[in-house]
């Protein structure tokens, strides 16, 4: 229970760290903390309104509900007391309401399941508007879990489990997000003629595949087989080619370790067509 008692403290210092919400004062209401009067900045505090713990329950592969022995379910209401200076109006609460809900919502790992607020009141005690709005939020209290979620205390992914937010099989992690934004590469380099010169991608390709613009896929002159092309990837390159971290390598050669091949990856003049998978 000392994770859930610790959750608004929690909540008050990650609230903190967003830009978005720069302007807006957090803190806690217990201890009561005096506000200063009059308001000068929207003020926030985050305090628990009530909470229901209950068995956790998980579904068997015959479809049967079965009881976990060592995880409960909490469903916990947060309350927010949103205060801002008279000067502000009382949009300024609404504004405040909206903007840490979204964040919330879409950058935190809470599972909300309803939200709403009551109606603006005028406290003369601080010089403000104040908006009680509220939060429902779910989690699963399983001690055995362990995760790295950047939520302190009770909303670490030690105790929260089975949100929607953080379940990996519906959401795209930030490294899916930016393959899928640019899986492929098609890319072109002139050839400098240099024995060898290495291309600068970023990073280092799963696949590679190079050819010659405009010009066959294979040569033979003075009985050496010419190289003009080249495939590589984890599991290892073709004559000529080689995989860096940064992108990959290729070379030009008169004879390839004496193995009867001319290598022209590099050829002075020639543009080369290259794809490549991040």
């Amino acid at each position: 229970m000392s994770e859930i008692s610790a959750l608004p403290s929690g909540i008050v210092d990650w609230l903190k760290e967003r830009e978005e919400l720069e302007g807006i004062k957090f803190l806690t209401e217990f201890p009561a903390i005096k506000k200063a009067v009059p308001l000068k900045h929207t003020t926030v505090a985050v305090g628990i309104k009530n909470m229901e713990i209950v068995d956790a329950f998980s579904e068997s592969d015959d479809g049967i509900l079965e009881r976990e022995e060592f995880c409960r379910t909490a469903k916990i209401t947060l309350r927010l007391s949103i205060h801002a200076p008279f000067s502000s109006g009382g949009v300024a609460c609404h504004e405040a309401f909206a903007n840490i809900m979204d964040c919330l919502t879409f950058e935190s790992s809470l599972n909300i399941l309803t939200s709403g607020c009551d109606d603006i009141v005028s406290d003369r005690d601080t010089d403000a508007f104040v908006l009680r709005a509220w939060l429902k939020v779910e989690a699963n209290l399983c001690p055995a879990a362990t995760s790295d979620l950047p939520l302190p205390s009770f909303f670490t992914k030690d105790l929260l489990c089975g949100s929607h937010i953080s379940n990996n099989s519906i959401h795209l992690s930030a490294a899916q997000q930016e393959f899928l934004g640019a899986p492929v590469i098609c890319g072109t380099y002139f050839g400098s003629g240099d024995s060898s010169e290495e291309l600068i991608l970023g990073y280092r390709p799963k696949f590679i595949f190079i050819t010659r613009i405009g010009l066959p896929i294979s040569e033979y002159s003075s009985g050496m087989n010419i190289v003009t092309n080249a495939v590589g990837g984890s599991a290892g390159t073709s004559m000529g080619l080689e995989l860096t971290d940064n992108g990959f390598r290729v070379r030009n050669t008169e004879e390839y370790a004496g193995l009867g091949y001319r290598v022209r990856l590099n050829n002075m003049g020639t543009t080369y067509l290259f794809f490549a998978i991040k």
